[in-house]
């Protein structure tokens, strides 16, 4: 994408009132908005106009990593929008106790921020076993003052378990790979049984199924688009949501979901099209880094 895909006008960006998001309890008793935006893959240099343009439409909570590189772009915007609830992750190869501290301290910089609203492990990396090392160091962060919230990303049962017999502490939160074509329903009432929220990243799966007959007939229906109904699928179910765009005009649209709710025909519909084989990204158990 180069520049003139994203010229901001701040001013055409319509605000929307709070009260039409919601914002759900973490079992930390803190809060998180429901929907927000991610920058994966957003060049760096235009990181913070996206990202202001996002803020002052109505988003009200961004989502990104030390894996990015986008950090300084999203801390940029943040002294514009002080409020805005950030989170960003632990890269792989920062697992491990003193590594995490400082992975931390070079994130909070680049950030600019005193406390992080929201730390996450990003992958399990279950070969070097150190992801229950590098908890310790979050949990430390956290009793410091650091850190609101610690969670996960792509952690499995077993992880989750012994993350929480290990420590005693539970994540906030599990950000997954989550789709229609890959729904993770059992992952999902795992985390729901331990009091983990359930956060989907790729919501939108790529755009594999979005021109589907399912998902455009029940568009069609509601006058939205794929992505938006996609995007209400998530809300409806209780995940945290964290579409990701460069573009004002999608930007706006995956915003322009709170005037509507899917009903159970809609629900049951999108439910048959989950696929064992619907994983676009890494497995967490055999993805390697190193």
């Amino acid at each position: 994408m180069s520049h003139s895909d994203f010229t901001p006008n701040l001013a055409t960006a319509t605000p929307r009132v709070d009260e039409e998001q919601n914002h759900l309890n973490l079992n930390d008793g803190t809060r998180i908005p429901q929907f927000g935006l991610g920058v994966y893959k957003t060049p760096a240099d235009e990181t913070a106009e996206i990202v202001r343009y996002a803020a002052k439409a109505g988003y009200k909570m961004v989502d990104t990593a030390a894996f990015y590189g986008n950090e300084e772009g999203v801390g940029d915007a943040l002294q514009d929008f002080p409020d805005l609830y950030t989170s960003t992750k632990l890269w792989a190869s920062d697992l491990g106790y003193d590594a995490a501290l400082r992975a931390f301290d070079i994130s909070a910089r680049k950030l600019r921020r005193d406390v992080v609203d929201l730390y996450l492990i990003h992958w399990p990396m279950p070969k070097t076993d150190l992801f229950v090392e590098s908890w310790k160091a979050m949990i430390h962060l956290k009793n410091e003052g650091r850190i609101r919230s610690i969670g996960v990303c792509n952690f499995q049962p077993e992880h989750l378990t012994r993350l929480i017999e290990e420590t005693g502490v539970k994540p906030v939160l599990n950000q997954i790979e989550l789709h229609p074509a890959f729904q993770q329903k059992e992952l999902r009432a795992f985390n729901e049984s331990l009091d983990i929220r359930t956060e989907a990243w790729s919501p939108l799966g790529r755009g594999t199924g979005l021109d589907g007959e399912i998902i455009t007939s029940i568009a069609h229906k509601h006058g939205k688009t794929p992505g938006q109904v996609t995007i209400r699928w998530h809300l409806d179910q209780g995940n945290v949501v964290i579409p990701k765009s460069a573009h004002q005009k999608r930007i706006d649209e995956n915003f322009d979901v709170f005037d509507f709710t899917l009903d159970a025909e809609d629900m049951a519909r999108i439910a048959t099209l989950d696929r064992a084989d619907g994983r676009t990204g890494p497995n967490p158990y055999t993805a390697d880094f190193s």
